[in-house]
């Protein structure tokens, strides 16, 4: 794959992960759509392969990072926050045991 379409793929990602991980807060939809568009025009007359790929490589980390460690918190009361994880971001949890075993 050419380097343009690694980029054109990346920037449509990243676009997809920001409307499922800020879905349904607009201000925060909003801004990182405009994030994304910035940094990808200030970086769009970059002619080194080199230089784009270690922008791909950011990225791409941008985008592990937004899918595995977001997690959506909406005000409730004053003080309080509701935190709102995504299916993806649940994880099977080891089970707790009551009587541990003893190591040897």
């Amino acid at each position: 794959m050419g380097q343009a379409a690694k980029v054109l793929q990346l920037f449509k990602t990243l676009h997809r992960t920001r409307q499922q991980v800020f879905k349904n807060d607009t201000r925060a939809l909003e801004a990182a759509r405009i994030k994304i568009n910035e940094e990808f025009k200030s970086n769009k007359s970059e002619t080194s392969p080199k230089k784009i790929e270690e922008l791909i490589k950011i990225g791409s980390d941008v985008e592990l990072l937004l899918r595995t460690s977001v997690v959506q918190g909406i005000h409730t009361d004053h003080n309080t926050l509701k935190l709102v994880p995504r299916k993806e971001l649940l994880i099977e949890n080891v089970p707790y045991c009551d009587a541990p075993t003893q190591k040897k």
